[in-house]
């Protein structure tokens, strides 16, 4: 007789905890402008706030939802975890999904946040992030919401993040000095951090640059995101990609901790109280 195929938790549980944990607990501390990029002055703070609440809630809603159904479904019937590589393909899947659907608050939070450092008479004045939204499609249409390289910066940090987090736990559990536990966790996804950081910087300032640029002569800034790859190495330097390493890391290392400690643990305490309970 067949064994009975373990509970696991309903499609839209995933998705809520999956979005829950950045939205309420690490928005303050996420990336997702490039590093330096700030706003000045209360109201503006609030602004973004709104713009990134909405980015949370869609984006890591989506992806991290997202990773753990293909993960759950990758995972063989002896429960034996999908190699590195399916991981990374299963991280580039969710992170490339989670983009599109986070993309528009995402236009939204880069242009909010670098209004704060224009001269007062460039400032866009965007009062919140849905007249931001309703500006940008009437004023220069939907194509220039920037899906492409979103999507782009998103496959690279998903892969980077998600895989490396699945890997690196493994690893630990295998290792014999780690239980599942937080400990386990917090190391995990540490080194994750790490990881991700020096994978996405390129990515994530070219993602910035284009959905930030003007229109010069009726023309975009930039072409694509290797124009941006390639000016930026020969005016500012090949290392500038990665400049702004440790604080840009001091931002998206407690991010990712507190995104993955908060989903252990509520998945853990609905399979407790609820699958098992």
């Amino acid at each position: 007789m067949a064994e009975a195929k373990p509970k696991t938790s309903p499609k839209a549980i995933k998705f809520l905890f999956g979005g829950m944990g950045a939205t309420v607990f690490v928005q303050p501390l996420g990336p997702g402008e490039e590093p330096g990029c700030r706003l000045n002055g209360q109201g503006n703070e609030r602004l973004r706030l709104s713009a990134g609440l909405l980015r949370q809630a869609t984006y890591t809603t989506t992806r991290l939802g997202i990773y753990t159904i293909l993960f759950e479904k990758m995972t063989g019937a002896d429960g034996r975890p999908p190699n590195f590589l399916l991981k990374a393909l299963i991280g580039m899947t969710a992170g490339a999904t989670g983009a599109f659907v986070g993309t528009p608050a995402e236009v939204a939070l880069i242009r909010m946040t670098a209004d704060g450092r224009l001269p007062a008479d460039q400032r866009r004045g965007y009062s919140n992030v849905f007249n931001a939204l309703a500006r940008i499609t009437r004023e220069e249409g939907v194509t220039i919401i920037g899906c492409v390289p979103t999507m782009a910066r998103a496959v690279v940090v998903n892969a980077a993040q998600l895989a490396s987090y699945s890997q690196t736990k493994q690893a630990l559990l295998d290792s014999g000095y780690f239980g599942d536990d937080i400990l386990c966790h917090f190391c995990a996804s540490m080194i994750s951090g790490l990881v991700t950081t020096a994978a996405s910087m390129p990515v994530d300032i070219v993602k910035t640059r284009i959905q930030n640029m003007k229109m010069i002569d009726g023309k975009p800034e930039y072409k694509n995101g290797m124009e941006v790859l390639m000016r930026v190495v020969r005016n500012e330097g090949f290392f500038s990609l990665w400049k702004g390493f440790t604080p840009y890391y001091a931002r998206l290392g407690p991010h990712t901790v507190l995104t993955f400690i908060f989903l252990e643990q509520m998945n853990r305490f609905y399979k407790t109280r609820v699958l098992d309970g």
